[in-house]
């Protein structure tokens, strides 16, 4: 386990879970907050043993966004705005490009901040109770780290307009309802849910794994003739590798499969 003042890294097997530690503050985010997340993010998709992210918040809430009290004394009305707005962006762009799949657990609020890093996780399950939206329009703000080009592409541009212009808070149940996150339960159920949730991912060939969701993520935005040809290096890639042999073979043999990731 690695624990600093704001954020906690706990390698549960194949799991990584990597907790947002400032419950004081409803998790908000900081700068150093940021630093620290985007080297966990490194170290989890380098690390081989390593088969899903689970981000998660302390004392059952996920992310209230940046920290105010910060950004008003070091931010807002000063020549380096654009820094802040910088870093969040691309910590959220190498979560949302990591090879390993990321799974967000959303409890409480999840605002902001922690509404940009719910998008850039490739799965979102949630607590009924849940409260969840862009909210930065209620400031007076702008989000610049993805909900004007991942939201839409989740969500549809009118939906996405109807939480960026009025800043409403979804529950965990309409936000399922609204396509933007895959599951919720009660909150008492709810790691129950996360449990079976990723179950279904850690068995996976990691060779495989990284190989459709990069496919995926980068055909979004691909016509249809590029995609042809992604998809059939896809499977020439696929069919080359050591795990889709031990994929075949542990079909027919009528065995599990053990992966090697390759």
């Amino acid at each position: 386990m690695i624990d600093t003042d704001h954020i906690v890294l706990e390698k549960d097997g194949d799991i990584a879970r990597v907790w947002l530690n400032r419950p004081h503050k409803k998790n908000a985010v900081t700068v150093e907050l940021l630093h620290r997340l985007d080297e966990i993010i490194v170290e989890v998709d380098n690390d081989p043993d390593l088969k899903v992210l689970v981000l998660r918040g302390r004392n059952n809430t996920f992310c209230s966004g940046f920290d105010l009290d910060e950004l008003r004394e070091n931010y807002v009305g000063k020549t380096n705005a654009m820094d802040v707005a910088v870093l969040s962006a691309k910590v959220c762009d190498r979560l949302y490009s990591m090879n390993t799949p990321s799974v967000a657990v959303l409890e409480g609020y999840v605002t902001a901040g922690g509404f940009e890093l719910m998008i850039s996780c490739d799965f979102a399950v949630a607590a009924e109770d849940a409260k969840i939206g862009d909210f930065h329009i209620r400031r007076a703000l702008f989000g610049g780290a993805g909900p004007i080009y991942r939201l839409p592409r989740m969500i549809g541009i009118r939906k996405t307009k109807e939480l960026m212009l009025t800043g409403k808070l979804l529950s965990g149940r309409e936000a399922a309802d609204f396509d933007l996150i895959n599951a919720s339960a009660p909150a008492a159920e709810l790691d129950r849910l996360v449990a079976d949730f990723i179950a279904p991912i850690v068995d996976k060939s990691p060779f495989a794994m990284k190989l459709t969701k990069m496919t995926i993520d980068r055909g979004l935005d691909a016509d249809i003739q590029s995609l042809m040809v992604m998809e059939h290096l896809a499977v020439g890639n696929a069919l080359q590798s050591e795990d889709a042999r031990e994929g075949v073979n542990a079909f027919l043999e009528k065995r599990e499969p053990k992966w090697v990731g390759r």
